[in-house]
């Protein structure tokens, strides 16, 4: 069985980031980092299928 490799593409610019993945990886909460726009993203990966994980907004305390 041949293990397909695919480039993981930033979910906010959509250029290709510095990491492949296979049909096997699966990552969970992972830190993707874009060299090109320089922001982070956590994403979830399973079967070659990329997932974005959205973080709520950090709210201020008001007192």
């Amino acid at each position: 069985m041949m293990n397909s490799e695919n480039w993981i593409y930033c979910p906010v610019c959509k250029n290709k980031t510095r990491l492949q993945i296979r049909e096997d990886t699966e990552l969970k909460n992972f830190p993707l980092y874009c060299p090109k726009c320089k922001q982070e993203t956590l994403i979830n990966v399973y079967k070659l299928n990329i997932s974005v994980i959205k973080e709520p907004d950090a709210q201020t305390q008001s007192r």
